[in-house]
């Protein structure tokens, strides 16, 4: 998924200082509203300075009054004109994010920057996304809960065949090949997203193990297995999950997890209920600043309850 992966030499940027409800709405809109692979939105906490941030990375130049409008009909009016927007010089963004990574614990695995590498205790896989990927190396909600479910799944069960469906930076697969000492399946339907992961997987002595590859969903022979895959991680975005679910339960084993996110919480229901008519069932959900990761085990026989929402 291309959460946590900015546009590709960004050119500007927009910056708002709120309370923490507008900063998600913000992030929030931005994201549900334009194309991922030319703008990248995050809400944060700022703790020292006791307030909450939002930032949006363009690949061009945005419609300064347009963003203003639409903040100001989807938040409010007070949220559109508080918003700020600049030129962004790539040394900026690179040293950006330096200056703001920090190390990410889920569970035994923590992703971090160079400059942290000497702070991973050895009994923690550590994973290593570099500075100018630093939108996706873990920070965001969506990632850190899915490897949260991972490390959840790994204290009850060894998976064989392992993919990792919208791969973005590599986090998700990386990690699993980390623990598994395993070959996991990854693609991605963006060329830039496929060559950062790519570039991860050797930073971190699992290139061995993954080979990201271009693909929508997963339409590629290297992808591509029926009833194949016990473990499947899809961290995308609600219409594409609803899409991929007949897709994935192509591929999927007969006893497989699935661990979806990119979820909001109203995104919830419609998801489950798709992947309730393919035979999975939730059984476990994280949420992390906002956003839901889901875990669902596929069940024959049961049916599917409003419980599970």
């Amino acid at each position: 998924m291309l959460e946590g992966l900015t546009p590709k030499n960004p050119t500007h940027v927009m910056r708002l200082v709120s309370d923490e409800r507008t900063a998600r709405a913000v992030a929030d809109i931005v994201m549900e509203t334009f194309d991922p692979n030319e703008t990248a939105a995050a809400a944060f906490e700022n703790e020292a300075l006791g307030h909450w941030e939002t930032e949006v990375y363009f690949a061009d130049a945005p419609d300064d009054a347009g963003m203003r409008q639409l903040i100001a009909e989807t938040v409010s009016e007070q949220a559109a004109r508080a918003l700020r927007f600049e030129t962004l010089a790539e040394q900026d963004w690179v040293k950006a994010s330096l200056d703001g990574l920090s190390i990410v614990e889920a569970g035994r695995f923590r992703v971090h920057g160079s400059h942290d590498r000497g702070r991973i205790p050895h009994n923690a896989i550590g994973i290593e996304i570099e500075a100018a990927l630093a939108f996706g190396t873990g920070h965001h909600g969506t990632t850190r809960g899915c490897l949260l479910m991972l490390d959840y799944i790994l204290k009850r069960r060894t998976p064989r065949h392992v993919i990792d469906i919208g791969t973005g930076s590599g986090v998700l697969a990386i990690a699993a090949a980390r623990a598994l000492h395993r070959p996991v399946a990854s693609g991605d339907i963006d060329p830039v997203a496929v060559e950062a992961a790519r570039g991860n997987a050797r930073l971190n002595q699992a290139a061995a193990h993954v080979t990201p590859v271009v693909a929508k969903g997963v339409s590629h022979p290297a992808l591509y297995a029926e009833g194949h895959y016990d473990l499947v991680f899809a961290n995308i975005l609600a219409r594409p999950l609803i899409r991929l679910a007949p897709h994935i339960a192509t591929v999927a084993s007969s006893d497989a997890d699935i661990v979806l996110s990119g979820l909001l919480a109203h995104d919830v229901p419609g998801v489950v209920n798709a992947y309730g008519l393919q035979g999975w069932h939730l059984t476990r959900r994280i949420d992390l600043e906002g956003w839901a990761a889901l875990l669902l085990h596929r069940v024959a026989g049961r049916p599917l309850s409003r419980l599970d929402f």
